[in-house]
């Protein structure tokens, strides 16, 4: 004789019921996991020179002040890098560049950063503007002003050239120099 359970169809329901909110559950995690929020590239922005991002309150970012353009010819490049020996001055690894027609004497620009930090800053003067290196015209210059001549013209080490930037707006001075 075969008996039943009266409450055998409410189970056999609540567990059909149970299995289905827990895939429903897991599809949505699954889904979750599968649609990432949008990356933000963490190298090669080009911006614009926005100086209210160095105002107070803002930041964190570096005011980069260059002094001794030696013409109004060419343009001006500004590049952050993290302060690294994997990064510092190596090919596509700067975070944000500024370029501008230059300006003789000092010019004043802001790089904001993603967080607090040591990152160096490296300035290029391309005089004749066409993108190629010139030694005899070309200048250029870095944080914290290395020395730099005849007998070391490789670059400088990465802790040099290192500024640590809090969560506020961190001033530095860049001197060119030309050959």
């Amino acid at each position: 004789m075969k008996t039943t359970n009266p409450l055998g169809s409410i189970e056999r329901k609540s567990t059909t019921a149970a299995r289905a909110a827990m895939t429903a559950l897991t599809v949505g995690t699954v889904l979750t996991l599968v649609v990432p929020a949008p990356a933000i590239a963490q190298y090669r922005n080009e911006i614009r020179n926005d100086m209210r991002r160095c105002t107070a309150g803002s930041g964190p970012a570096i005011m980069v002040t260059v002094d001794g353009v030696k013409a109004s010819k060419g343009k001006i490049r500004v590049q952050s890098y993290h302060a690294t020996s994997g990064e510092w001055l190596q090919k596509g690894k700067w975070l944000s560049r500024i370029e501008v027609p230059a300006k003789a004497g000092t010019m004043t620009f802001c790089l904001p950063v993603s967080g607090p930090g040591t990152y160096a800053v490296a300035v290029r003067h391309d005089v004749e503007g066409n993108g190629e290196t010139n030694i005899r015209s070309d200048g250029g210059g870095m944080s914290n002003n290395p020395s730099i001549n005849i007998f070391n013209l490789g670059k400088p080490s990465y802790t040099k050239v290192g500024v640590q930037v809090g969560s506020s707006v961190k001033s530095i001075r860049i001197a060119m120099k030309y050959m």
